[in-house]
Parts: C-alpha cells; structure tokens; sequence
C-alpha cells in the first residue's frame, strides 16, 4: 500500500489536473454557443442564395457550375480539427468518408483528397491515402476572406475538367450534445441539391416564383447565376467550418465535463485510501506505546 505523503501527494496533483479540465469544458461551452450561433446564421444566409438560385436554374442552360459530367475525377473534401481531445469528432468524420458509398464505389485512382485540419491530414496519411491538397491552421473566426485559398484550389480543379463531382465530409451539428457526419454533394448544383439542403437543415419551402417577377434588369441573368454560385460555394465553405467549431467545442465540453468527473471519482477513492492509511499508522503507534508502558511496567 502507497504511504501517506504519496497518497497526498496523488490526491493533490489530481485535484490541479480536475482544475484545467473544468476550466478547459467553461472555455469549450462559451465557444461551442459562440459558433452554434454562428453555424445557424450561416445556414440561414446559404439556404437564401440558394433559393434565388432555385430561381435561375430554369432560365439558363447550363453553366459551369451545372454541367453533369461523366469524365474526370471525384474530389472528396474531408473536414476535421486541427486538435484533439474532442472525443469521437475526427474519428466519426473520417470514417463515414471511407464508408460512404461515394467514396467506396470508386476506384482509388479516381478519388482524389483534400484535408481541411491537421487531424483530417493524420488520418488520411495513416490509412495510406494521400491528399492532393492539405489545409490546417486556418483560423476560428474565419470569413470568406480565409476561405478563398481552399476555394480557389477547388474551383480550378472543376474548372479545368479534372473533378466531375465534389463532395464534403463535415459535420451537421444538432444541439449540444449531438452532431453527426454528412456527406453532401456540393458540385454540379442541381435542384436536388437545394432540396436535400432544404431537408437536412428543415427549412420550410419558398412560395414559388419566376425569374419574370422579379425585379434583377442588371447585369443578365447569367452574371446572377453564376456570381450566386460562387457565393454559395464560397459560404457552404464558411458553414461547414462553423459547423465543425461548433461540434469540436460540443464534444471538448462533453469530453472534459467527464474527465472533472472521474477525478472527482477519484479524489474521493484516494480520500477514502489515504484516511486508511493515516488510521493505521494512527492505530500502530498506539499500539507501539501500549507495547512500550507494558514493558516499562
């Protein structure tokens, strides 16, 4: 049995250990309530774009943006955090991409990776996949501005006809306690597109309306639509980090939450194990000087 100083001394240094942990879950809840609201503003502004978008899909043939190809490659674009200690976040997204039958159905030469965040990179190069572009360290409070590098890279893949098809791995974040990994189409647009949007994030239908009654003369209907294309790429880009944030504070919050409790679980094992301790040495020195008079005696 562990002496009493050692025992103290356990107890001590898991009481600073239960210190950060709870000063780590305050820090994760004032920023996870931070990014829910921002990742709901977001959704909002998205769903917005698209629904003017929804407006001109009939108008023009197909653009860029809309063009169903059957050549080229799929690009799977995989978010995670560039931390840890978040639980099953990074683990969940990672692996619904290799389960995904968009990513499992394809050949590997047709599959191409990019990595958004440190832990997204360290999965995928532990399972033998190589990313063709890497992405970390991009800041909390990012906007569209920090978002142009990735968006940039993308579109110049689409533009040039080597992707046919881009997907996204992020996570849906649902409430504090829950969120769970999406793979979601985000080129070609298509009206489908807009609709499984509309579904995922419950939204209720737009009154149905014609390009004719609206009040856009300038520019052309084409400029619109392909200006509104870039926007939503660029903020679905924005959405899905806020949307990470938000689950990777979520779980840190829950994850600390649960270590505070096994330290207390703790302390109060080491409390119980060191009173032990201090009373049997209480109850052998005792004995020790009982020993002692009865021999003086």
């Amino acid at each position: 049995m562990a002496s009493l100083l050692e025992t103290k001394k356990k107890i001590g240094s898991i009481k600073n250990m239960k210190k950060i942990t709870k000063a780590m879950q305050l820090v994760a809840a004032s920023k996870m309530k931070f990014f829910q609201q921002k990742a709901m503003h977001s959704r909002g502004y998205i769903y917005s774009l698209l629904h003017v978008l929804d407006l001109y899909l009939d108008s023009s043939e197909d653009t860029l943006y809309t063009q169903k190809r059957t050549e080229g490659d799929t690009l799977f674009v995989l978010y995670a955090s560039d931390k840890g200690l978040c639980g099953s976040l990074n683990n969940q997204l990672s692996k619904a991409l290799i389960a995904s039958k968009e990513w499992s159905s394809l050949p590997e030469k047709e599959r191409k990776l990019i990595t958004i965040g440190k832990k997204a990179f360290d999965y995928a190069r532990s399972n033998g996949i190589t990313p063709r572009l890497s992405f970390s360290g991009i800041k909390e409070k990012a906007g569209i501005l920090d978002m142009l590098p990735v968006v940039g890279e993308i579109l110049e893949l689409w533009k040039t006809g080597t992707v046919k098809k881009v997907y996204m791995i992020t996570p849906h974040y649902k409430n504090s306690f829950v969120f769970y990994p999406h793979v979601k189409e985000l080129l070609p647009f298509s009206r489908e597109m807009i609709e499984s949007y509309r579904i995922e994030h419950d939204f209720p239908p737009h009154p149905t309306r014609k390009v004719s009654e609206l009040s856009f003369k300038e520019p052309t209907a084409e400029r619109v639509l392909r200006t509104l294309m870039k926007q939503v790429i660029v903020g679905a880009f924005v959405q899905s980090l806020y949307e990470l944030k938000a689950s990777e504070y979520s779980s840190r919050m829950i994850a600390m939450k649960n270590a505070t409790d096994s330290a207390d679980k703790i302390i109060k094992q080491k409390t119980v194990e060191y009173n032990k301790i201090r009373q049997q040495n209480i109850t052998q020195q005792i004995a020790e000087i009982s020993a002692a008079a009865d021999a003086i005696s």
